[in-house]
């Protein structure tokens, strides 16, 4: 029994110094660590969407670029052939990642309601998780409404003469068809956010101090000698 207090009053005693330095930052009354990992998540959002939102921005991305769907190779013959061939499958990734940019712009202010709302009950373990927790748990909670908010700009998107022209052969040949290939596209570019989002993260508890915000100086610096 007495070991077990001993456990629990170092455990306490390792979250005191983490919550204090939030207190010292920001004033009586102000923060908390749940509002700190609020601002690292809407920091590392924001930064996302800012680069994603540059010209070429999701087709640039290391972690965000659009793939050619598979299935849009066909099964053989002269349309198999035309979506092999690299020029052409260069300029359906073009169009297929600006569609995904357009319908990016619908889930902005999504993902940044679902930080102000969501639920961190426990935001110190978040806090000193992977470089990418914090995002973890915000994909976990609004994954579902990104990819609801982006699926009907994506489909609209989608309906560019070529892009008819080309499903409607893509549809007859293979059976992929307007549904499928938005949900396909939508669902790369919802998870492609989060990615960028967790780059963003990641590099912010690498160098808090560049954000030149003293709470997260305060949280994620709380470690470093």
């Amino acid at each position: 029994m007495e070991a077990m207090n001993r456990r629990a009053l170092l455990g306490m005693a390792a979250m005191v110094p983490l919550v204090a330095v939030v207190g010292c930052a920001t004033g009586p009354g102000a923060s908390t660590v749940e509002e700190g990992v609020r601002r690292l998540l809407t920091l590392s959002t924001e930064r996302a969407f800012d680069r994603l939102m540059e010209p070429n921005g999701f087709y640039d991305s290391q972690v965000a670029r659009i793939a050619v769907p598979q299935a849009l190779a066909g099964n053989g013959g002269v349309l198999a052939s035309l979506l092999n061939s690299s020029l052409v499958r260069n300029q359906m990734g073009i169009v297929l990642n600006q569609v995904a940019q357009d319908a990016a712009r619908r889930a902005t202010p999504v993902v940044l309601d679902h930080v102000r709302r969501m639920s961190l009950r426990d935001a110190v373990a978040v806090l000193r998780g992977g470089p990418t927790a914090a995002t973890t748990l915000l994909q976990q909670d609004a994954g579902g409404a990104v990819l609801d908010a982006m699926l009907p700009e994506v489909s609209r998107g989608l309906r560019s003469d070529v892009i008819r022209t080309l499903s409607a052969a893509i549809a007859e040949k293979t059976g992929v068809d307007y549904a499928e290939l938005g949900q396909t596209v939508a669902g790369q570019a919802s998870d492609g956010i989060f990615r960028a989002i967790g780059r963003e993260e990641a590099a912010i508890r690498a160098d808090p101090r560049a954000t030149r915000d003293p709470v997260l100086i305060a949280l994620l610096g709380a470690g470093r000698g």
